[in-house]
């Protein structure tokens, strides 16, 4: 089996011991680092996220995989240093939330454990989460992206209002707002000023990467 194939079966088994091996051989035969991401270990979170959407893997099966992943790249960080998108990834908090009157987790779930695999330091604020409660946050964590997700067209709204309490409180310069959500596309954060749109988890991560560069 290939090893990028590899590498995605051990994040899918939550193979800590195997995904530690096979990041320490990509090292040791010089792959291209992008390469390992991309096609080994993003591919393996990627699919068990989707796993986990469709109810084939439940939360701790997700856990076990972003672990998994985590473990790889702590042995990839001192070769990655020299990524500046890595660079800014590790250095770089992440606030995710659903919006008021939306209960739904499941793209927030898995966003927040791809985030936390890539290297990013993640805040769950949670579901149906008051506007004025969510700028509370942002002014105690002091993120430096905040996710607002909404997977109904009835709280799609709550995503242009925190955008313009941002701005009221005076907070909009100090963080970049992506968002996300079935009912979204990139013409409505066009609309909302939002700083990006992602509509997937891997997406999400390129997406905050690029954000942070």
């Amino acid at each position: 089996m290939e090893v990028y194939e590899l590498m995605k079966e051990a994040v899918l088994d939550g193979d800590e011991e195997e995904a530690v091996k096979l990041a320490e051989q990509a090292l040791n035969e010089g792959l291209d680092l992008q390469q390992v991401m991309d096609e080994g270990f993003l591919a393996g979170i990627q699919e068990a996220g989707q796993l986990y959407e469709d109810e084939e893997y439940f939360l701790p099966d997700l856990v076990c995989s972003a672990d998994a992943m985590k473990c790889a790249l702590e042995v990839l960080d001192e070769a990655m240093k020299n990524d500046p998108k890595a660079q800014a990834a590790a250095s770089a908090k992440i606030a995710l939330v659903t919006v008021q009157g939306d209960v739904h987790d499941i793209g927030k779930t898995i966003v927040g454990a791809m985030m936390t695999a890539a290297g990013f330091e993640v805040y769950d604020l949670g579901t149906d989460v008051p506007n004025e409660e969510v700028i509370s946050k942002v002014k105690e964590i002091k993120p430096d992206i905040l996710g607002l997700s909404a997977l109904l067209t009835t709280t799609m709204e709550e995503q242009g209002s925190i955008i313009k309490l941002l701005e009221t409180e005076g907070l909009r310069d100090q963080v970049k707002v992506m968002i996300g959500g079935a009912p979204v596309n990139q013409e409505w954060a066009e609309k909302i000023t939002a700083d990006g749109y992602s509509d997937n988890a891997i997406a999400a991560v390129r997406l905050a990467e690029q954000l942070m560069s």
